[in-house]
């Protein structure tokens, strides 16, 4: 049956919000960035406006504002982006029951069920289109496509307010004509070494030898030429199944670079913390700790390792965690960021096997304990108690990794392909 899925994309999602909520700034160049004191001083996103000028997400304030020097900066408000995500995505539950979210901004919606052919999907993704602009006041660019790879490529194609179809019949004079590194998972350092073998476009990509694809990129090169060829087959969730929550994380710049395994230490306490702390709150335990580690010259190392039993103790995960990064970090360069997060998450009461050798009413008067400060921090604030470990540096123990947090988007894939970035 050939399907039919739909992937929308709010326009420069984070601006677009910022200028409806403040009209004052509506007709200038806008880009939402971070507090550059705080070493966050990246462009998040930026107005059509700030586009014109050459300000690029990804690149530092300075940067930006050499090219536009008129260009308004705002602060991250991460309450209205939740807040206008859930309202896109129930104007997208009005058309299907498979709506997958894909970040904050983003969303694949399989109308299969609800459309006759390519036609009626663009006729729907137009009606949309036009629904978003008028009930939310911004803008979104819709792909239409049989898989959800070139949907994503649709909707990258034509901004703002689009609608772009990459259907059977057309995706080799729409598709395979654009720079390989626009495809889904192709990120930087991919994109590189398939120009050093003349891969430049997603055409000569899906022509590639399959056996000479893996034999360079291991079990990831036959993934590349299906995504090229169109021959991705992964469904849209449910919106019931897309409700559960698989994975909890925080991730932090820290305000000085890390230099020592001190410092990487107290900075894995703070975010172990406060991972363990949304886990109880949402009744869950983690069986898997992961860990991202970016250096000074912006390079990601990420590793995960099963843990003997689900957790949510704030010294079990940052144990693991730092074991991650004493195992995989060289200390080449100081750390610029790292994130903690976990996986393989299962139900507080789900039934575990007690083990002998273990202490067992220690880890049970230790979750007491950390459900006590929870319940401290609830109401007299998240700085009213502490560790004695973020005493030792103030710059980094003073931060609210609860507040202060980074928002990633879900994984398309469950281990994702090296390189790549959103």
């Amino acid at each position: 049956m050939e399907r039919r899925i739909l992937h929308a994309d709010f326009n420069g999602f984070y601006a677009s919000v910022a200028c409806l909520l403040n009209p004052a700034i509506r007709e200038r160049p806008v880009a939402v960035a971070g507090d550059p004191a705080a070493r966050h001083g990246i462009i998040l996103a930026k107005n059509e406006i700030a586009k014109r000028y050459g300000v690029q997400t990804g690149e530092v304030l300075w940067q930006a504002r050499q090219k536009c020097p008129g260009l308004v900066t705002v602060a991250p408000d991460f309450p209205s982006y939740h807040r206008f995500s859930e309202l896109g995505r129930e104007i997208y539950a009005a058309y299907s029951d498979r709506v997958e979210g894909f970040g904050l901004d983003e969303n694949w919606i399989d109308v299969t069920g609800s459309t006759r052919d390519f036609q009626d999907a663009e006729r729907m993704a137009q009606t949309i289109r036009r629904r978003v602009r008028a009930e939310l006041g911004i803008t979104v660019s819709i792909g239409v496509a049989d898989n959800k790879v070139f949907a994503k490529l649709g909707s990258d194609m034509r901004k703002p307010d689009a609608v772009t179809v990459v259907s059977p019949g057309n995706y080799r004079e729409t598709a395979w004509k654009l720079p390989v590194g626009d495809l889904l998972y192709v990120g930087r350092a991919t994109e590189a070494k398939l120009r050093r073998f003349g891969i430049t476009t997603i055409g000569e990509l899906a022509r590639a030898p399959v056996g000479f694809l893996r034999g360079q990129f291991g079990k990831i090169g036959p993934m590349l030429s299906d995504f090229a060829n169109g021959r991705d087959r992964s469904e849209v969730m449910r919106i019931s199944d897309t409700r559960r929550v698989k994975s909890v994380s925080n991730g932090v710049t820290t305000p000085r670079d890390l230099i020592s395994d001190a410092d990487v230490r107290l900075t894995v306490a703070m975010l172990s913390e406060s991972v363990a702390a949304r886990l109880r709150a949402l009744g869950l335990r983690a069986r898997t700790v992961q860990l991202s580690v970016r250096d000074q010259a912006l390079n990601t190392i990420n590793r995960q390792c099963r843990l003997e039993k689900p957790t949510c103790l704030t010294t079990e995960l940052a144990g693991s965690a730092m074991a991650l990064f004493t195992a995989a970090y060289d200390w080449r360069l100081p750390v610029r960021s790292l994130t903690v997060g976990t996986a393989d998450l299962v139900d507080g009461e789900f039934p575990e096997q007690l083990s002998l050798f273990a202490d067992e009413a220690r880890r049970r008067r230790l979750e007491q304990a950390e459900r006590a400060v929870d319940g401290i921090r609830s109401r007299f604030g998240y700085h009213a108690i502490g560790r004695a470990l973020f005493l030792t540096d103030r710059s980094i123990g003073r931060l609210n990794p609860q507040q202060e947090n980074t928002v990633h988007p879900v994984g398309f894939l469950h281990g994702g392909i090296g390189g790549g970035e959103q």
